[in-house]
């Protein structure tokens, strides 16, 4: 199995799941997984929802609903080249700032959460990453749902030193991962997927208008 890993503590779960399993990830951040997926280097991942659209890919994600606290809108400006999705998001919803994903920004102050916004405007959850592949497809359908099954145990310690690394709390760690992420896909998600995809059409429809 050749499998794409977004090295965030959002994933980890997913991360002990397969090291268990004795099963090797190529890890990185969200747009170098977007890449190696692409260009055919890895044969599964979770990839950023922006770029799953069309991809053939299971009611598998990472979502958040009311906040998220790990894609933030700063002081500052400019992308995160870490990102993919999130920057469009929050083109969508029109913030001012400096975007912010991943582990880092655990570290950041006075920001807004993308997650919390997108919420207050369309009372739905968010799905940062949907799990695709592109080989393969019934043995990681076999993967993907034994995961989803098996409630994950992470060992205390291995969050602790995690929850550390980050500048955060044990309970923090766990609380993000108890509480806020989740990884099983229904219908409202689904129904934020299409309104993203739609938006994010529009927004470039939009700049090529504005180009022209």
């Amino acid at each position: 199995m050749k499998i794409g890993h977004i090295d965030y503590l959002n994933l980890l779960p997913f991360y002990q799941f397969l090291k268990k399993k004795g099963i090797k990830v190529k890890s990185s951040y969200p747009a170098k997984i977007n890449e190696w997926f692409e260009n055919g280097k890895i044969e599964a991942a979770f990839i950023s929802s922006i770029k799953a659209k069309n991809q053939k890919c299971f009611p598998v994600g990472i979502a958040a609903k009311k906040e998220v606290k790990s894609v933030l809108v700063c002081p500052g400006i400019g992308d995160d080249f870490e990102s993919a999705t999130s920057n469009v998001l929050a083109k969508i919803l029109n913030t001012k700032g400096k975007v912010v994903i991943g582990d880092k920004a655990f570290r950041e102050k006075n920001c807004q959460d993308l997650a919390k916004l997108w919420y207050e405007k369309y009372n739905l959850p968010f799905v940062f990453a949907l799990f695709c592949v592109n080989k393969k497809y019934e043995k990681y359908e076999k993967l993907i749902k034994e995961f989803i099954k098996t409630k994950q145990k992470i060992p205390y310690l291995t969050l602790k030193k995690y929850a550390e690394s980050l500048g955060i709390s044990y309970k923090e760690a766990k609380e993000y991962l108890d509480k806020i992420i989740y990884y099983n896909l229904g219908w409202r998600e689904k129904k934020a997927l299409k309104i993203f995809w739609r938006k994010a059409n529009e927004l470039t429809k939009h700049r090529k208008t504005a180009s022209s």
